[in-house]
């Protein structure tokens, strides 16, 4: 006997749509009030006739544009190395498909923080009509990828700046170095872990959990595919490549105004490397597109190097901040853009075709 499908009321449906409307608004609100309110606390104290005024006399753009460029050039490093992870199980989209994914993310990721990558992995799954599992696991290890790496520039940052870094985790009572060291912190991820593996002993056996355990399945086959893909030595390559081009568009940016320079001369290439572990840190930030806590992190990491250098107030620093970010904001709302403008065009022709 065939059982009856499940009906959902209309009180269902409707408490139903009321949480995911309030999760959308979670998503879009929170990172949106963060910025906003980073930003404010940013501006608030600034001088913006100082700041327009550095930014018209000062600034040498033509080291801004540099920048940009190396950005574009990581995009397209990013582009080869997921091409590679994709290939390693049985995908194989265009190299210029992958680019544009990466350009629409970016440009996603500024107005819905988080979900840029949720749209790439949708927008490669339907265009080479893939499984969304495994093309979502290449995505996260792809995403692993980059952590690790930051996690090692910040130890080889801590290696040369241990000092100033402590100073900005904080030792004190309340910072980030005690809360790391307390023994509640570790009990409760103790705790976590038993009440997962409880719910899923639990319920292990449910409709719901035996999907989620498929889920599962398909993530890991698209995580693992790193393992055992071909060219390895050239996914090397392409993660040096990206993030070389990532800290070669900060050092350039330091050579656009004269105080950064200067403070560039006086300290070498590790005031560099300090602002840019912080900033990369600050994109765990909850915001749109890093706007608000990239800006605060390089202030900081610049202000650990101010001593000798008069110029370079906190004016100054945010002003030199705010040029980098804004610069690369535009950029990546104009290759947003044109990627959405390509791939609406594309899917025309194959819908004329049909």
């Amino acid at each position: 006997m065939s059982k009856s499908p499940i009906i959902s009321t209309p009180d269902q449906q409707e408490r139903k749509s009321k949480r995911s409307l309030w999760g959308m608004l979670l998503k879009i609100i929170v990172p949106l009030v963060v910025s906003v309110g980073l930003c404010y606390i940013l501006f608030a104290k600034q001088d913006f006739g100082e700041m327009v005024r550095i930014v018209r006399t000062e600034c040498d753009y033509s080291w801004i544009a540099y920048g940009l460029v190396l950005n574009i050039g990581a995009l397209w490093f990013r582009a080869l190395r997921w091409r590679l992870q994709l290939q390693a199980i049985g995908v194989r989209p265009t190299l210029g498909t992958l680019f544009l994914s990466f350009c629409g993310t970016y440009a996603v990721n500024l107005v819905f923080p988080r979900l840029g990558e949720l749209w790439r992995t949708g927008y490669i799954a339907q265009d080479q009509h893939a499984p969304f599992d495994s093309i979502f696991g290449s995505m996260v290890s792809d995403r692993l990828a980059d952590t690790l790496t930051v996690g090692l520039l910040t130890a080889l940052t801590f290696a040369v700046s241990g000092p100033e870094l402590m100073s900005y985790l904080g030792q004190g009572e309340g910072g980030m170095m005690s809360l790391l060291m307390s023994p509640w912190l570790w009990i409760a991820a103790v705790c976590g872990c038993a009440l997962c593996a409880e719910v899923w002993y639990l319920c292990r056996r449910k409709p719901w959990m035996q999907k989620l355990i498929a889920f599962g399945r398909g993530l890991w086959d698209g995580f693992i595919a790193i393992l055992r893909m071909r060219g390895k030595g050239l996914w090397l390559l392409y993660t040096l490549g990206l993030w070389v081009c990532y800290f070669s568009s900060l050092y350039l940016a330091f050579h656009a105004f004269p105080a950064t320079e200067q403070v560039l001369a006086r300290s070498g290439v590790e005031v560099v490397l300090v602002c840019f572990v912080l900033s990369s840190l600050s994109m765990a930030v909850p915001s749109q597109g890093g706007i608000g806590p990239w800006q605060w992190a390089v202030m900081f990491g610049l202000g650990l190097y101010a001593a000798g250098v008069p110029e370079l107030t906190e004016g100054y620093a945010a002003t030199f901040a705010n040029m980098v970010m804004g610069s690369q904001t535009v950029l990546f709302i104009l290759l947003g853009l044109m990627a959405f403008g390509v791939i609406t065009l594309r899917n025309r022709r194959v819908n004329r075709k049909k």
